[in-house]
């Protein structure tokens, strides 16, 4: 891998004049822009070491370069699809498409029990006469679960491979859901829901490492969460139908959950069967060694594929916590705005309950409709800038959302505003997969979404506990700052602005806020440069002239 003090053979175009025929470039770390060369050779050449004219290379790569080392790659250069080259694609065989199908299935599943808990809050109070803080242990419930899935997660993939999470992530579900069915005494339920929380973050964190390793992970990752989208909209219709038009208990929709996870477990169980621990070893060195280069042959190689990369050393990296930060702000403002858009349309914008909640209703359906649609636009662009421009749109609206008083123009604000806050969460996990190594892709992303479920569960809540005495008047600037600082977050991470700057950020170590420092000095070398001071005093001189 290149490191920071030397400049990396990223241009071949450049490098290539100057080499003879009998050199090999190192095709893991080149973002190959030679249109002679064909990337699927490139791939079948073995990784055993750095080519011995690596320094003679470089010397005559910063010959003809003389800008800074992370201005070399040409932005207008198709780096991406450089690094897509090495990556699977979810139609590469019949099991892939299987797979990626069936991942589909099971954010459906999920959006479906998460979505329809809160429909069917009030039917649970009345059923087991309780109150509001008690029936709230069932969202508690589930994200403990969630942080043990976040703990366990790297573990069980070590162990027992992803053939392990497609059996333990359904099992856990339905040994949540078979009590619910059955409608246990209520001091059960939460308890039981915490193997719900558990099932649904093992299964969470490792689709979404394994689909942002694919090639052009943003779309995938927009259509699998848009899946959960779909489900959260259409659960609480059907539990809601069966309870107020067929005059069904509560506990009739969990019947049907029921049996959907029963059908998920068996078809999981088929299609990951030969996703065992032995492949996924396999896969994760094989992973390393491509992305680490020649910096791997005598280094990261030797570690094995029986040694794992273990929880603790991947939070020693802070990547995983500002994605983790991230995360948890951006679901804070996504559930803070979910669970309060009603409240807020009957109490100040005065509108009708039934057209209220309508508005709730374009909010998650503009942020599914941005996850599918947005995800084919974000990866083209670059994350880091895509996600930029989203977030800036987000603030736009949200303060028009608060300041204009019109029920009508909030609920056209409201609803483009969850259209662009849809991709978010998805571009997180494909940063956080191209800045991290392989190994740290479970662990990093089952942390992150663990931790960034705790803001459906705090800052909902400080919403609530101000509205009480201010107002729900409340949602509005506490919204906005979240925005504010989330997008902070993710401008604290490597890689700049330009298309391809996570990818090199990676291969040329660079650290958190090197882009902030970079740009402080800039300015500082700007406003203290000799020439700048020369040409201010040299233009305030011929002012003082002109003025005689």
């Amino acid at each position: 891998m290149a490191s920071s003090t030397s400049p990396p053979p990223s241009d071949p175009e450049k490098i290539g004049h100057h080499q003879t025929h009998n050199v090999q470039p190192a095709p893991t770390i080149s973002n190959n822009t030679n249109h002679d060369h064909d990337p699927e050779k490139s791939l079948a050449i073995p990784i055993d070491g750095e080519p011995k004219s690596k320094t003679t290379t470089a010397h005559q790569f910063s010959e003809q370069e003389s800008e800074p080392e992370l201005e070399q790659p040409n932005p207008n250069s198709p780096q991406q699809p450089d690094h897509d080259q090495k990556k699977s694609t979810w139609n590469a065989s019949r099991a892939s498409i299987f797979r990626f199908l069936l991942i589909c299935y099971s954010f459906v599943l999920m959006g479906m029990s998460d979505g329809a808990i809160g429909a069917l809050i009030p039917y649970l109070e009345t059923y087991y006469s309780i109150s509001y803080t008690i029936v709230s242990l069932v969202f508690l419930s589930p994200f403990i679960g969630y942080l043990l899935a976040a703990l366990f997660n790297n573990l069980i993939h070590h162990h027992f491979g992803q053939r392990g999470v497609a059996i333990l992530g359904p099992v856990c579900r339905l040994i949540g859901f078979i009590p619910m069915a059955c409608h246990l005494p209520y001091p059960a339920l939460p308890v039981v829901m915490l193997f719900t929380g558990f099932g649904n973050g093992i299964e969470d964190s490792a689709w979404n490492a394994w689909v942002g390793n694919m090639r052009n992970a943003n779309e995938l990752l927009g259509i699998i969460h848009g899946c959960y989208g779909l489900g959260a909209t259409i659960g609480p219709l059907i539990a809601t139908s069966m309870v107020t038009k067929g005059g069904l208990e509560w506990y009739t929709f969990y019947y049907v959950i029921v049996g959907l996870n029963g059908s998920e477990l068996v078809a999981m169980t088929a299609a990951f069967w030969t996703a065992t621990k032995e492949v996924y070893r396999a896969g994760i060195a094989e992973s390393e060694s491509e992305s680490e280069g020649v910096a791997g042959a005598g280094g990261e190689n030797e570690r094995g594929t029986d040694k794992r990369t273990t929880t603790r050393t991947v939070m020693r990296d802070p990547i995983p916590w500002i994605v983790a930060m991230f995360l948890l702000g951006y679901v804070g403002a996504e559930v803070s705005l979910g669970g309060w858009i009603v409240t807020f349309m009957l109490k100040v914008r005065q509108a009708e309950p039934f057209d209220a909640g309508l508005t709730v209703t374009f909010f998650w359906l503009g942020l599914t409709v941005g996850r599918v649609v947005l995800g084919f636009i974000t990866g083209r662009i670059g994350e880091k800038v895509a996600i930029s421009v989203y977030l800036l749109l987000c603030i736009a609206l949200q303060l028009l959302y608060w300041l204009v008083p019109s029920f009508v123009a909030s609920a056209i604000f409201v609803s483009f505003l969850g259209f662009f806050l849809g991709p978010l969460f998805p571009a997180a996990i494909v940063a956080a997969t191209k800045l991290l190594p392989p190994g740290y892709h479970v662990s990093a992303i089952g942390f992150a979404a663990a931790f960034g479920g705790g803001g459906a569960a705090i800052f909902p809540f400080a919403v609530g506990a101000i509205a009480q005495k201010k107002g729900v008047t409340v949602l509005q600037p506490i919204v906005l700052a979240i925005l504010v600082f989330i997008l902070l977050m993710w401008w604290l991470l490597p890689g700049g602005l330009k298309p391809g700057g996570l990818e090199r950020a990676r291969e040329n170590r660079e650290k958190v806020g090197d882009e902030v420092r970079k740009g402080f000095r800039w300015l500082k070398g700007k406003a203290g440069s000799p020439n700048s001071c020369s040409s201010f005093v040299h233009t305030k001189s011929a002012a003082g002239v002109n003025r005689v």
